[in-house]
């Protein structure tokens, strides 16, 4: 097997459509309210469904935590430190929940932390200095 993508299961598909097209830059083409979000980001297949769609499918009920949750992480790499820094003020700027703002950790990484709208964590860092 190999991976193939990562989903969200998310309560307001328009606000996560406009949240990853209009905040993180991803290039998403469906309508905000669509049923089902596929995109591809770098390679990798990035999917929103629609939580009580998916349960529809399934045929069965799940708990979902609420508020900023750190069940898992959507790690993004920017090109250096300094576009780590201006990415951070731009994403919050434009309504990301700011959760850690850049430092640079003991490891070499520069990195911070936003969540989107329904408290998912994501990761912007580097190792590039320059």
């Amino acid at each position: 097997m190999k991976l193939d993508g990562l989903g969200l299961f998310v309560r307001d598909m328009p606000g996560m459509v406009r949240f990853y097209r209009d905040v993180m830059g991803f290039e998403i083409r469906e309508e905000e309210n669509a049923e089902n979000v596929y995109l591809v980001k770098d390679g990798t297949l990035f999917m929103l469904y629609r939580r009580t769609d998916f349960e529809k499918m399934t045929r069965r009920s799940y708990a979902y935590a609420t508020g900023i949750q750190g069940h898992f992480e959507i790690a993004l790499q920017a090109e250096n430190f300094a576009a780590v820094d201006a990415t951070y003020a731009r994403v919050v700027e434009r309504g990301a929940t700011p959760v850690l703002p850049p430092e640079t950790e003991p490891w070499g990484q520069r990195t911070c932390y936003v969540a989107d709208p329904e408290g998912n964590l994501i990761e912007i860092g580097s190792f590039q200095k320059k």
